[in-house]
């Protein structure tokens, strides 16, 4: 029977190794992204979202909302049910986005944002009940509502900034290549982030220090950014206040755009003069200078075709994760990070054929990831340190490391000597026979390898195995 500790190799190798081409020295430091189902049932979940307690928010697109707890049980009953009201007949229409306010704990407000029988985008306010686990329907509020021209790319994040101000973002109205030119018109809403005081005034307040306050009477004074084409999911670091926002592109790049909160706003993300970095349509466009590019784009072909903007973790349980800003793709199926540097690092595709459609984060800052299809939310977990566990393990010794012609495989545990050798490349594929021993020491030819880092894979009789990192000169 093999043992569970080198099932657990088996499977990092297959889709881990692939992350160690980082020098050796500096692989410990690199966090390694594996989900953990943490609950499940839920029918086309768009949004996650927390209140300051140990409850999470899932949002249906269908227009339902639900409560999970600490253990990922859900809450039988729905915290609100407003399908009536919600027009999901598209695929990119529905209930899309959820704020609390800031003094919830205080005025029991929370914000949505759906889509309506007209085909509106609309911001509502609603009041929670006596019960705090129950919304009351009867109470919706209009904030802002703006019609859309087409049923796609109708953004969908409203997110509370350490300002105090409610930031909504919003599609450029649809269709393909933003044919209104909408993203670039500083007279409409649509392909912005907004900024809007709901505190004020009612319905909202424009706030003074928004960058197109008095430029003119046809200048929309609620827009902070513009240039977008379907901006699905906005977030702040919970730490420093910046601004991340995944931007689905036309045909060919997706992109991670980026400001940082010292902003003053009135930034360009470019759509649609350009698709991430490249020229997409430059009729009419400003001077590229002062447009603004993305922090990190990928092409669409073989990585997928809907960038999910993600959120960056700023938790205690996985501390090499730590100020890591984690996101995806709607159809990649793969879990993605760039560090503060904007370093990316493939923590490759999540077997299951996942759709990840939205991040959220726990009011530890643990992070968790919303699969659209299967209707599973994962937590975000990095195995690095279990792996480096299990790659430095001390069962058997190389030496010497670094080799050129020859290594010697040292056994450390006599009790059960022999097993079973096997040599694997960097992307998991193993480059050897299955090497028969049956002493305490043998050697392993590698002149035949190129030179780079290979693992060596030691399986003994009983079942256990250890893996140890080789450099080949």
């Amino acid at each position: 029977m093999v043992s569970s500790n080198c099932i657990y190799i088996d499977l990092l190798m297959k889709r881990l190794l692939v992350l160690l081409i980082l020098p050796f020295f500096t692989f410990a430091q690199q966090p390694v992204v594996d989900l953990q189902n943490f609950a499940s049932g839920f029918t086309r979940p768009v949004d996650i979202q927390n209140v300051g307690d140990d409850r999470l928010f899932i949002l249906e697109q269908r227009g339902m909302i639900w409560i999970v707890d600490s253990t990922g049980q859900v809450n039988p009953r729905p915290f609100l049910d407003i399908r009536s009201r919600v027009n999901d007949a598209a695929n990119e229409q529905g209930l899309l986005g959820l704020a609390f306010h800031p003094d919830y704990a205080l005025n029991r407000s929370f914000f949505v944002h759906y889509n309506d029988a007209g085909d509106s985008t609309v911001i509502s306010l609603f009041q929670t009940s006596n019960d705090p686990d129950s919304a009351d329907p009867n109470s919706e509020f209009l904030i802002m509502k703006e019609y859309q021209p087409f049923q796609n790319h109708n953004g969908g994040s409203i997110e509370f900034g350490p300002d105090g101000y409610l930031y909504i973002a919003l599609g450029d109205g649809g269709s393909g290549g933003d044919p209104g030119d909408r993203a670039q018109d500083l007279t409409t809403v649509l392909g912005k982030i907004l900024r809007i005081n709901i505190n004020t005034a009612m319905p909202y307040g424009i706030p003074p220090d928004n960058p197109f306050v008095g430029m003119s009477s046809f200048v929309r004074e609620e827009i902070w950014a513009y240039g977008l084409r379907n901006p699905w999911k906005i977030s702040f670091d919970r730490l420093t206040g910046d601004i991340w926002m995944g931007d689905v592109g036309q045909n060919d790049w997706e992109e991670i755009d980026f400001q940082p909160a010292s902003s003053m706003g009135g930034e360009n993300y470019g759509w649609r003069c350009r698709e991430g970095a490249h020229v997409f349509n430059p009729a009419g466009c400003p001077p590229d200078s002062t447009m603004v590019d993305p922090v990190y784009e990928y092409a669409q072909a073989g990585n997928g075709c809907s960038v999910t903007g993600g959120r960056v973790y700023r938790g205690n349980e996985f501390p090499r994760l730590y100020g890591h800003y984690i996101f995806s793709d709607a159809c990649g199926g793969w879990i993605r990070t760039l560090d503060s540097a904007f370093n990316m690092i493939d923590h490759g595709v999540v077997p299951g054929g996942n759709y990840f459609v939205a991040f959220g984060e726990d009011r530890h800052g643990e992070v968790y990831v919303a699969s659209m299809n299967n209707g599973i939310i994962y937590k975000v977990t990095d195995i690095s340190t279990g792996l480096a566990e299990k790659i430095e393990g001390s069962s058997f010794e190389l030496f010497p490391n670094p080799a050129s012609k020859s290594v010697t495989l040292k056994l450390t545990e006599y009790q059960n000597p022999g097993g079973i050798v096997e040599v694997y490349d960097q992307k998991g594929i193993r480059v050897s026979e299955k090497i028969h021993i049956q002493r305490h020491e043998y050697k392993i030819g590698v002149e035949g390898l190129l030179p780079g880092i290979y693992f060596i894979k030691h399986l003994d009789g009983l079942g256990n195995c250890a893996t140890k990192r080789l450099i080949v000169e």
